[in-house]
């Protein structure tokens, strides 16, 4: 049995719009079963994945988040994907972790964004500039070449050096101006209390939400989902597990019926909006997309 070892190098291979449209594809097939575990030690989290689709083979991936890694030159997030054969459930590839998670998350919320936000967008704010930040940047820019873009950072040297690296990209300074002349509005904190205020949102804009990734973590109030129109990847690993969406419903701020569309929707034409709406998209990252995500890339991979 030979066994895939897919490196970062491999990325190189990759296209942020072919990968979207892999997702696409990969929710046409039956829809996922998911298994999510998290286990803790505080500030610390072992999240583990588990996603199986028929006709798509099986994805595991462990992941473990260290806030505090980066204080002593660790990346905050380490883990490993393992990639199973559909037919015989042997382990057909192990695909670089940090490849797998930044091209799956950055094509979802890209993914989204196609659908909901207004083509001719040009001001996109990125909120966050971290690693994910970063790769926000790069699938963006792909999807929207003539956008301007700003990041916002809580440290404004962080904003200051991401900025230094992409071209057409400006630091804001006052988040509130700045998501309020934004067209697009993508988050990626590691925030556990609100910092997007639905007050600020106009007419037209799309919200893009990343960083919650635990029950007790949000990225916008309760104003926000109250004046959006909310979609999801996958109602599974999101409406009961991330504090974006569950914490809202638990309070009765919103209703698991205000949820418009997940991606299995897309077909079905879930994912239309008039000018004026603002949409919001929650990005929760589940395992079935990983394992969309390595499929694509092993594809590339032997196809290279």
């Amino acid at each position: 049995m030979s066994i895939e070892m897919i490196p970062f190098e491999a990325e190189a291979l990759l296209d942020w719009i072919e990968l979207t449209e892999a997702f696409k594809a990969g929710h046409l097939l039956p829809r996922a079963e998911v298994s999510d575990t998290f286990l803790y030690r505080e500030p610390d989290t072992l999240l583990s994945r588990a996603a199986w689709i028929d006709g798509m083979g099986i994805a595991v991936k462990s992941a473990t988040i260290f806030p505090e890694n980066p204080a002593d030159h660790v990346p905050m997030v380490n883990g490993a994907v393992n990639l199973y054969s559909d037919d015989h459930g042997t382990l057909e590839a192990i695909v670089d972790f940090h490849l797998a998670t930044k091209w799956k998350t950055a094509a979802d919320s890209l993914l989204g964004a196609l659908l909901l936000a207004r083509p001719e967008s040009d001001c996109i704010l990125i909120v966050g500039a971290g690693t994910v930040a970063r790769s926000l940047r790069q699938a963006y820019g792909a999807a929207f070449p003539n956008a301007r873009f700003q990041v916002w950072n809580r440290s404004p040297a962080g904003a200051e050096d991401m900025a230094a690296h992409f071209p057409d990209t400006l630091v804001a300074t006052d988040l509130e101006s700045a998501v309020r002349g934004a067209d697009i509005i993508t988050c990626a904190t590691m925030t556990r209390a609100p910092i997007i205020e639905g007050a600020w949102l106009q007419p037209g804009q799309h919200l893009d939400l990343i960083g919650a990734y635990r029950a007790d973590m949000r990225e916008a109030d309760d104003e926000a989902l109250r004046r959006a129109r909310i979609f999801m990847d996958s109602r599974a690993t999101v409406l009961d597990h991330i504090g974006e969406l569950k914490i809202p419903l638990d309070e009765g701020v919103v209703t698991r019926a205000d949820v418009q569309g997940d991606f299995y929707d897309i077909e079905a034409g879930a994912f239309r909006r008039s000018a004026d709406d603002i949409t919001l998209f929650k990005n929760g990252g589940g395992a079935h997309l990983d394992l969309m995500t390595s499929r694509y890339i092993l594809e590339k991979w032997r196809n290279r």
